[in-house]
């Protein structure tokens, strides 16, 4: 609606996760790197964490798309507690068709797979996202899925990808030999000040606009009301721009924030940008101006 007001080829702040808009703040392209890593040392198993919305999809979206052709990839996106067994959502991610649907025929087509794969010169790649949703049980059933590895030869990979409490998961004791074969980890955490003045900037410029249309002090607020996480950021900077069209405004200043979150709230809406201007060092100023009040807890 705003992109030609703006001069926009594409919304710079949609929620899907585009490869195309990521930005590599300096963690971020550590967990890239870390990412890079685990597939030419040819890590067993690999870890990537973060909070809700710090990237880590868009991260693993990226880094895919750089894999070479001697790796196999089965992406399985859809984790829930429910899962049962985890042989045919790996079948099913590798397109691969079992003799029939026992779990002794999963298991066999599944081995088979890798192990083809691997006289070709490729190795198999199963990431999880989501992986926080696998039960202890899952993730036994996927460790032992891994002993078609030997000590010199390495079939199968496995990333991976979730919410912080998958590392509280594999700290239990139940999951003891599976926490030992992780070998390369990376947590994402929220992006700083800067970075998030970066982020912003580098999105408006990807999709064709001016990389000046936030003010400092806008940006400021911004990374205060959502702590640094990347999707919070772009919730609050779509709707910013959409109200910045619908007023004529020519950016976006501190005080059309303030009146998106005020008409927001009013509607008993955005309540993930409940103030926290205490914990992220927002200046008092912005603080005040935009009705913000202290938390405990």
């Amino acid at each position: 609606m705003y992109e030609a007001y703006f001069h926009f080829r594409s919304k710079p702040f949609a929620m899907s996760p585009d490869p195309a808009f990521l930005y590599q703040s300096s963690q971020h392209a550590a967990a890239a790197t870390m990412l890079e890593y685990a597939i030419e040392s040819q890590a067993p198993f690999c870890l990537l964490t973060g909070e809700i919305g710090s990237g880590k999809t868009t991260l693993l979206r990226h880094f895919l798309r750089t894999l070479g052709e001697k790796t196999t990839v089965g992406l399985i996106s859809n984790t829930h507690g429910r899962f049962h067994s985890i042989h045919p959502w790996a079948l099913s991610a590798l397109g691969i068709v079992p003799a029939d649907d026992s779990e002794i025929a999963h298991y066999e087509a599944l081995i088979d797979f890798f192990v083809r794969e691997y006289g070709r010169g490729r190795r198999t790649l199963l990431v999880f996202d989501e992986a926080h949703n696998l039960s202890p049980l899952i993730l036994e059933e996927l460790r032992l899925l891994s002993n078609v590895n030997s000590e010199s030869d390495l079939a199968l990979q496995v990333l991976l990808v979730g919410q912080p409490e998958l590392r509280t998961k594999l700290s239990s004791p139940e999951l003891e030999q599976f926490a030992q074969r992780v070998s390369v980890d990376f947590h994402l955490g929220p992006l700083t000040l800067d970075d998030t003045r970066s982020y912003i900037q580098h999105r408006l410029t990807v999709a064709g606009g001016e990389s000046s249309l936030f003010h400092a002090e806008a940006i400021e607020f911004i990374h205060a009301r959502t702590r640094g996480i990347p999707r919070l950021i772009n919730q609050l900077c779509d709707l910013a721009l959409l109200y910045a069209y619908a007023e004529q405004h020519p950016n976006v200043d501190l005080n059309l924030l303030e009146h998106v979150l005020v008409d927001r709230q009013q509607r008993g809406a955005m309540p993930l940008f409940a103030a926290r201007a205490a914990a992220s060092g927002v200046p008092a100023a912005l603080a005040l101006n935009a009705g913000v009040t202290s938390e405990r807890g």
